[in-house]
């Protein structure tokens, strides 16, 4: 009787030691399926961009030079500021001129009176030469007279056309509408007109350049080029026409130019030296913000991609071997595969290869899944914060 209190402590000992082996058999506890954030991948075409570095040129620039050699008198526009054609840009002394047309014209005058006698005689032996009174050997000589004198006339007029021509090139012109630059020489100066046939030794006076419209010159690369045309024949990439090329300028602030530019030369060769093919646009510039010989950034819109996949950024990973995307199978399992994804379009990735439609690409929760390992696939939900921008958390 007296042996009975201890049988409690004896089988509590008991159940512990049982209640220990029940546990052991059964292992460590399971964690459980993570809940990742997906979104379904559905091919759309979205425009094909290249961005790309430019410099503006003048749509034309025209050198003022001056045409006759002489005295700068004077100036008669306001550097800097928009000319019209035909307007009058320098002064050159025009007495020399002057003078030259009149002494032209005098010589003219002169040619003509001889004109006039050498015919009068001419018409006179014409009418008696029939009848006898003089030998047809002297109507000759008079005819060959009136001729001559005829011809001189003819070069006397030539004469003063050319100086009229000289005296009106003292009167120096812009050859196109646009605005002029800078005078490069001084009221006084002596100006010429050069020596070769195209003077090109003539002294310059100032630049004329139109500026509405402008150029923009860039290049594309010639390799970029050939994988254009070569994904064009796989029917990814559907190249626009040339004058469908349209190019969008940024300003040095990073604003948009407010207008869109049209490609309107590709070249039909690569430049051996940079290894890559001169392209320009026609870019409109009424408010004359761009001037020539700026260097802007420009983009480029070339066409469009096809079968395309728009991707958020955070359903990208990369690491030293390129960019991949993790999805959720049918089984429910984790996959990574290996992408293409080198531009954006707005926030997302363009994938340009390596998915296929209806993939289950996650983009939330990426931290806590590896290849292989199961998933509980669920519709991805842009963070309500991140969409309204950083203002939201602002309150």
């Amino acid at each position: 009787m007296k042996s009975t209190p201890m049988r409690t402590p004896v089988l509590c000992l008991s159940l512990l030691a049982l209640a220990a082996c029940s546990s052991k058999d059964q292992g460590p506890p399971k964690m459980p399926t993570p809940t990742v954030g997906v979104v379904e991948a559905q091919p759309v075409s979205v425009p094909l961009t290249k961005d790309l570095v430019g410099r503006l040129s003048a749509f034309r620039s025209a050198d003022v030079r001056a045409r006759v050699s002489g005295v700068l008198v004077k100036r008669v526009y306001t550097e800097g500021t928009d000319v019209k054609q035909g307007q009058a840009l320098f002064q050159i002394d025009p007495v020399p001129y002057k003078a030259a047309l009149a002494n032209a014209e005098a010589a003219l005058a002169s040619s003509q009176a001889s004109y006039t006698n050498a015919h009068v005689i001419a018409n006179r032996d014409r009418q008696l030469v029939p009848q006898g009174y003089i030998s047809r050997q002297q109507l000759d000589t008079d005819e060959a007279n009136e001729r001559s004198a005829q011809a001189a006339v003819r070069q006397a007029e030539a004469n003063v056309q050319t100086a009229r021509v000289n005296l009106g090139y003292t009167n120096v012109t812009a050859p196109i509408d646009g605005r002029a630059g800078e005078q490069q020489v001084t009221e006084g100066a002596i100006v010429g007109n050069g020596t070769s046939d195209a003077g090109a030794n003539a002294t310059l006076l100032t630049t004329v350049d139109q500026l509405d419209p402008l150029y923009v010159n860039f290049t594309l690369a010639a390799a970029d080029l050939d994988a254009l045309r070569h994904a064009q024949s796989n029917g990814n990439v559907q190249l626009a026409a040339q004058d469908k090329t349209t190019v969008q300028i940024a300003m040095p602030s990073g604003a948009k130019y407010n207008h869109v530019g049209t490609l309107d030369f590709s070249d039909t060769s690569v430049n051996p030296t940079t290894g890559a093919v001169n392209l320009r646009a026609q870019v409109p510039n009424p408010e004359r913000r761009l001037l020539p010989g700026m260097y802007v950034t420009l983009t480029a819109t070339m066409g469009d991609l096809n079968k395309v996949f728009l991707i958020p950024p955070a359903g990208i990973q990369r690491d030293t071997t390129g960019a991949y995307a993790l999805t959720v199978g049918k089984d429910g399992k984790v996959a990574q595969k290996r992408v293409t994804a080198d531009v954006m379009r707005g926030n997302d990735w363009v994938v340009t290869s390596g998915l296929d439609a209806g993939d289950q690409v996650i983009v939330s929760g990426t931290q806590t899944v590896k290849p292989g390992a199961p998933a509980n696939a669920t519709p991805w939900k842009p963070d309500a914060q991140a969409a309204q921008g950083p203002a939201a958390g602002k309150q």
